[in-house]
């Protein structure tokens, strides 16, 4: 009841990245997922979409479960679909950590309105299984509905798929994508890490300033 009340009372809800249950398998997003399919959650956190305007943000981790519950993307908690695009394994088997290059290709979601598309950003990276996997027919789908928020690419921002740059080999070097309407939004790299002693030594810039976006969209 009181996460109900909580979630009735916000205008963001936001699933964070970092590792939960010893990051088994989906451990921490098995966790979200489980927990907001409660019928008084599930019913509250669509209301908040639905209803009250309001926005989610599922950074890794929190980007599985996002996947999993189907607000992105569906934009409604619906599960998956057994074609519905999903998050799995790096193609070299084993947990990543480093700075990834990441390009904005939509300016559909407030959540990037603090950038614009073709704007290329360093971000930390760190996750096992962060692989963006969609059959052609959903690829296709999620460009030309601008669902598509973010690719890897290197530092001059050309969309790559080497290894060197789409560190987790995700189909179309997808990063992060949104809900159709944009007011959710799902990335893996962890634009949360900011601070001004982290990264100093790093080529790029490395805020898309998500979280000013996120609270000015209701200013």
């Amino acid at each position: 009841d009181e996460f109900e009340k909580a979630i009735s009372q916000a205008q963001i809800i936001m699933f964070p990245g970092g590792f939960s249950a010893g990051d088994e398998p989906d451990g921490s997003a098995k966790f979200f997922a489980t927990a907001f399919q409660n019928a008084k959650i599930k019913e509250a956190v669509m209301r908040l979409v639905e209803e009250r305007d309001g926005l989610c943000l599922g950074i890794c981790n929190g980007f599985q479960a996002l996947i999993k519950l189907g607000l992105v993307p569906f934009g409604k908690i619906t599960g998956q679909t057994e074609d519905s695009p999903t998050l799995t394994f790096n193609t070299i088997n084993r947990h990543i950590s480093r700075m990834v290059y990441t390009k904005v290709v939509t300016d559909k979601s407030p959540w990037l309105a603090g950038t614009k598309p073709g704007a290329v950003y360093c971000t930390p990276a760190s996750h096992g299984e962060g692989r963006f996997v969609a059959s052609d027919e959903w690829l296709k789908k999620l460009f030309e509905n601008g669902q598509v928020a973010t690719q890897y690419c290197d530092p001059e921002g050309n969309v790559s798929m080497d290894g060197e740059w789409n560190v987790n080999g995700s189909y179309a070097a997808i990063e992060g994508i949104t809900s159709p309407d944009g007011r959710i939004l799902g990335k893996m790299a962890h634009v949360e890490r900011r601070g001004d002693g982290v990264a100093v030594n790093i080529y790029g810039e490395q805020d898309l300033k998500i979280f000013e976006s996120g609270v000015a969209y209701f200013k």
